[in-house]
């Protein structure tokens, strides 16, 4: 089979089972899609639903200020997510009956010195030039969107597209609308090995129970490569990548920020319920848990360099997580060498902002075999051309 034919035809969605590995947003999303057309959907997720990096995520939308020099390729399909968002959050809510807190006040990249305003200059022309809507503003004008940033901040870059949702409500919003179409979401249930009988994945196995399905969705994240079973030319090249984060408690009736704002060492992002999310180190430590004196440190140290005023908040809540890093940084979506597999991993820093995108594309390329152009170029036959 090649990578880029359709896994199975059948006459009708109703006729069809697909089992997910993984019930982050990710995996609930596309379960959703399938679910609300008549599949019958099985997701199953070794700990609770959203626990994972989706717990752990920030929830940021940030597909223009994030773009750097090497990842202009992956912009079709970031902006396009991101245009998705509005349209997503209102279904999904109408869906769920829960909020996702979708925030709509934009990025604020912020510089202290010379050489970070050098920095956020070179950004602001190599994002303009590729025509994404990025300004510079003088400190006086950083501080006057943002009063509570330290007097002394040099400037900024604002994008005003680069928007925000609360990503944990998101995964319980997705969780209650897969339950509410019919799907089925199996907590604390681990895959152990996919199924394959002829060559084609035929299900998979929680223990000793085989599930059968006719369609399985590896969307598994940072664990995506240690599902046994699969064959080592179908091991997606997924690895984990720690975060450390913490959020701190300020009044929300009288917040310190309401962008979301970047540092040279930190972002930070404002809830409605008064929370401060703080983020996030990068490191490749496995899947180490620990919290680090450094890691908060660092975390600290950046948020009280651009707002001060924090001094005296309380830390609410510190944690750790496991972004899933592709070879390129880039998702793997689609078909590949397994019959009846797909892929839908490695999405790295933008599993929340990529969620739409996703959901849409894969749910349309099991129900019809049809690739959506905007993610053509992600398929895991990419690292072997490579190699």
């Amino acid at each position: 089979m090649s990578d880029s034919a359709p896994a199975i035809h059948l006459s009708s969605p109703n006729s069809l089972s697909v089992a997910v590995i993984g019930a982050g947003v990710i995996g609930l999303g596309i379960a959703w899609r399938l679910a609300a057309a008549g599949v019958c959907v099985d997701v199953f997720d070794q700990g609770e639903a959203g626990r994972g990096a989706t717990h752990a995520a920030g929830g940021m939308l940030a597909a223009c200020i994030e773009t750097e020099p090497g990842e202009e390729w992956m912009l079709p399909l970031t902006l396009e997510s991101q245009r998705r968002w509005p349209s997503f959050a209102a279904e999904l809510e109408a869906a769920a009956g829960v909020s996702v807190e979708l925030r709509t006040e934009g990025t604020l990249y912020i510089g202290h010195t010379a050489d970070d305003m050098a920095r956020l200059r070179f950004l602001h022309d190599f994002q303009r030039g590729l025509g994404l809507p990025v300004n510079l503003l003088s400190g006086a004008e950083a501080r006057a969107r943002e009063p509570y940033l330290q007097p002394g901040v040099a400037g900024a870059l604002f994008s005003p597209q680069d928007h925000q949702v609360e990503n944990r409500k998101v995964a319980r919003a997705l969780h209650a609308a897969v339950r509410k179409a019919g799907g089925q979401v199996h907590e604390r249930a681990a895959v152990t090995r996919v199924e394959l009988r002829g060559g084609r994945a035929a299900g998979v196995r929680v223990g000793d129970a085989l599930h059968p399905a006719d369609v399985v969705v590896l969307a598994a994240g940072a664990w995506s490569r240690g599902i046994e079973g699969l064959p080592a030319v179908a091991r997606p090249p997924v690895r984990p990548i720690k975060g450390q984060m913490l959020a701190l408690r300020m009044d929300p009736a009288a917040p310190l920020l309401r962008h979301v704002v970047w540092t040279p060492t930190t972002y930070l992002i404002p809830r409605l319920d008064g929370r401060l999310v703080v983020g996030a180190t990068s490191e490749e430590r496995g899947f180490n848990e620990d919290l680090t004196a450094g890691g908060v440190f660092s975390l600290l140290e950046g948020v009280w360099r651009a707002v001060p005023g924090i001094a005296e908040l309380p830390i609410d809540e510190m944690w750790t997580g496991f972004r899933p890093g592709s070879r390129d940084d880039a998702p793997i979506l689609g078909f590949g060498a397994v019959e009846g597999l797909v892929y839908a991993t490695g999405h790295h820093r933008n599993g929340i902002l990529l969620a739409p995108v996703t959901a849409d594309a894969i749910s349309r390329l099991i129900l019809t075999g049809e690739t959506d152009p905007v993610t053509a170029a992600y398929g895991i036959q990419r690292f072997r051309a490579a190699a």
